[in-house]
């Protein structure tokens, strides 16, 4: 029988008795939260959570993220941040940054200087081999059913959902950003 004090017990174990710290990164500027991803992960932390909008402190709209110490021995991370309001510039940077040994860890929505609200993207790499091949497909539609048709034939060729957001493009439009991932073959 499952005992949830037991799993509790080895997830503590497992996180260096329960104990985390972290890091909260905030900012306006895309450039300045690369910087400032790449900065904490040289000091040892890892990518654990992105969220854009309106926060107490800024007054205005901002990009939070939020990083966690890594253990010693784990290998230090590096981060490039994509942001964009054109689906197919977005799938080429994240195409180019796969063969480099990126992977995909959270997307948001920056508000750009132009009025419109960009999708950015957070893309990792581990050591300085970087990871497994991957390759990703972005699904952009201002229509729920026909983004679920768009999500299923790329099902169909083993396309994973990681990422779901709504941008609004500098042209006046909101869409669904949908970003969808599968090992490279």
């Amino acid at each position: 029988m499952w005992k949830p004090i037991a799993l509790t017990a080895l997830l503590a174990a497992a996180a260096g008795a329960g104990q985390f710290e972290y890091k909260v990164l905030a900012t306006t500027k895309t450039s300045t939260m690369e910087k400032e991803l790449n900065e904490a992960a040289e000091a040892g932390y890892a990518f654990v959570a992105v969220m854009g909008g309106s926060t107490a402190g800024a007054g205005s709209a901002e990009v939070v993220a939020v990083m966690r110490k890594l253990p010693a021995q784990e290998t230090k991370r590096s981060y490039r941040l994509l942001a964009t309001s054109r689906t197919s510039t977005m799938q080429k940077e994240m195409a180019e940054l796969a063969r480099s040994g990126y992977d995909y860890k959270g997307q948001t929505v920056f508000s750009s200087a132009f009025g419109g609200r960009e999708v950015a993207v957070i893309m990792e790499r581990s050591g300085d081999t970087g990871g497994p091949g991957v390759e990703f497909k972005l699904v952009a539609t201002n229509r729920t059913s026909t983004q679920q048709k768009e999500l299923n034939e790329a099902g169909r060729d083993g396309f994973e959902l990681v990422g779901l957001t709504v941008g609004q493009t500098a042209f006046g439009g909101n869409e669904l950003v949908s970003i969808l991932r599968r090992r490279a073959e």
